[in-house]
């Protein structure tokens, strides 16, 4: 019967219960019997605690008070009356905070509900995200208990195993996965594993392949789990050492054409001295001066083959994203020896052609040996920039690690007290030329620098054959003397 009362807006619900106080006060007036008609205004305080706050439903209590003492039949005296109309405010009072409470309460478990609700919703919106996120996801992710044994599996994961769809659930992933299976569990106060390694895996047929996993322990009601996600990365490592095998050869024909140099150039001497001895007649019908004169004529031979450094591994290649590249691999190294380093990359540069193993190893090269001519100055910069300049694309390092002394020398293999076999700047110069481009050293102030010079891509054919193009090394053909004590030293750059 209140119910219908209740419903509406506030300003309804008071309306109603102001009528039902006049109403009943003007009915307690009108009746002139000993009845107490004061417990009435009990209801109108039900519609007041839906509606109004703690004050002034006290207010409202007050007021049916002051009506209930006004129009009833019993004389006012203080010794009974005070205690009466307290009576009638508490009863009043509490009548409407208990509805106010009430409402409050179903109003607070009401946003409560609504909230549920909604993080019920968007835990299942989430879970359906992370669902098909898995389901389509092209690595192999699963779920294993402290047995070892498959929980949950996506698609890729049966894929990856050459197993139907469904079937590796409930099975052991160490027939597939052994060092997986020797991972442990993780207890509710221990240690949990999130890393990654690198193992082999072994699919249904017997296969082996290369696999990187990325696993993580973590403990649920249920116990401890562990979730992982599984690549094969069997072609990476065949494109690895593939590209490996290459730069081997490569750098094997530079060097071999070196060595063959160098020998041509000292046969070339003492083919000379053969040639001055000869005019002797006792010398010349020595048996051992012939003896050495075909010995010369072998290593002529020997050191006459041409090697040919054909560029069919060149390509079209993004120069932005190989100095990227570039960024990755050598920004730790700087940072952690000190060295600032600036990239003034234009926007606008077309694909060059080059092998992009090869150019990659010639930056690498560059950059290492301004890193290595900085390690004892105050100041260590590095800069590369990257524009176009006519028909040519330019790559410029430059460093301050104070010059080159004998610039001459920079590009000439076995260099004397050059690091190692002093041939970084000779291969990597052969490099360059070996797809259409150069490598040459530019004297600065308080440094050096190297420009990396390319063809760019669009004025190049791509039907390269192999006699496209014969590398000839850099260095001149006539023979040379070994360097005397007074010559000045090679950079320490290779």
């Amino acid at each position: 019967m209140i119910s219908p009362l209740l419903r509406g807006t506030p300003g309804a619900v008071l309306v109603r219960a102001g009528a039902m106080i006049a109403l009943i006060a003007i009915t307690d007036w009108r009746v002139e019997r000993e009845i107490p008609l004061g417990f009435l205004y009990l209801f109108p305080m039900l519609l007041v605690g839906s509606t109004l706050p703690r004050w002034a439903i006290a207010i409202v209590a007050i007021i049916c008070t002051a009506l209930t003492e006004a129009f009833d039949s019993f004389p006012w005296q203080p010794i009974s009356a005070i205690p009466r109309d307290i009576l009638y405010f508490a009863a009043f009072f509490c009548m409407g905070l208990f509805v106010f409470e009430v409402g409050r309460s179903r109003r607070l478990a009401q946003d409560h509900l609504n909230r549920i609700e909604v993080e019920i919703q968007r835990r299942r919106e989430a879970e359906e995200q992370l669902k098909i996120l898995v389901d389509s996801s092209p690595a192999a992710i699963f779920t294993l208990d402290p047995g070892g044994i498959v929980l949950l599996a996506n698609d890729a994961a049966h894929r990856l195993f050459l197993l139907p769809p469904g079937s590796l659930s409930g099975t052991p992933i160490g027939h597939h996965l052994p060092a997986l299976a020797t991972v442990p569990a993780c207890s509710s106060h221990g240690q949990a594993f999130r890393t990654v390694m690198q193992s082999r895996g072994r699919r249904s047929d017997g296969d082996v392949f290369l696999a990187d996993i990325w696993f993580s322990t973590y403990w649920t009601s249920a116990g401890p789990r562990l979730a992982a996600m599984v690549i094969d990365t069997s072609e990476d490592l065949r494109c690895r050492e593939e590209s490996s095998l290459h730069q081997l050869l490569a750098g094997s024909r530079i060097l071999v054409g070196a060595v063959s140099h160098e020998i041509r150039n000292i046969c070339g001497a003492i083919a000379v001295v053969h040639q001055n001895l000869a005019r002797d007649s006792s010398i010349a019908q020595s048996k051992d001066f012939e003896a050495l004169g075909t010995l010369i004529v072998a290593l002529e031979k020997v050191s006459a083959m041409e090697l040919r450094h054909t560029a069919n591994q060149a390509s079209a290649v993004d120069l932005e994203s190989l100095l990227e590249e570039l960024n990755i691999i050598i920004e730790p190294d700087l940072r952690d020896r000190m060295v600032e380093v600036s990239w003034n990359i234009a926007s606008d540069l077309p694909h060059v052609w080059a092998d992009r193993h090869s150019l990659m190893q010639v930056f690498l090269n560059l950059t290492k040996n301004s890193v290595r001519a900085m390690s004892g100055q105050t100041r260590r910069s590095l800069t590369i920039s990257a524009y176009s300049e006519k028909d040519r694309v330019l790559v410029e390092v430059r460093d301050t690690g104070g010059g080159v002394n004998n610039p001459d020398s920079l590009f000439r293999p076995f260099q004397p007290g050059a690091q190692a076999t002093g041939l970084g700047l000779y291969l990597s110069r052969a490099f360059m030329r070996s797809f259409r481009g150069d490598l040459r050293y530019k004297a600065v102030s308080g440094g050096a620098a190297f420009l990396v010079d390319l063809s760019p891509a669009f004025s190049l054919t791509d039907n390269l054959t192999q006699d496209d193009e014969q590398y000839s090394p850099p260095a001149d053909r006539r023979p040379r003397s070994l360097p005397r004590e007074s010559e000045p030293a090679p950079s320490s750059r290779t």
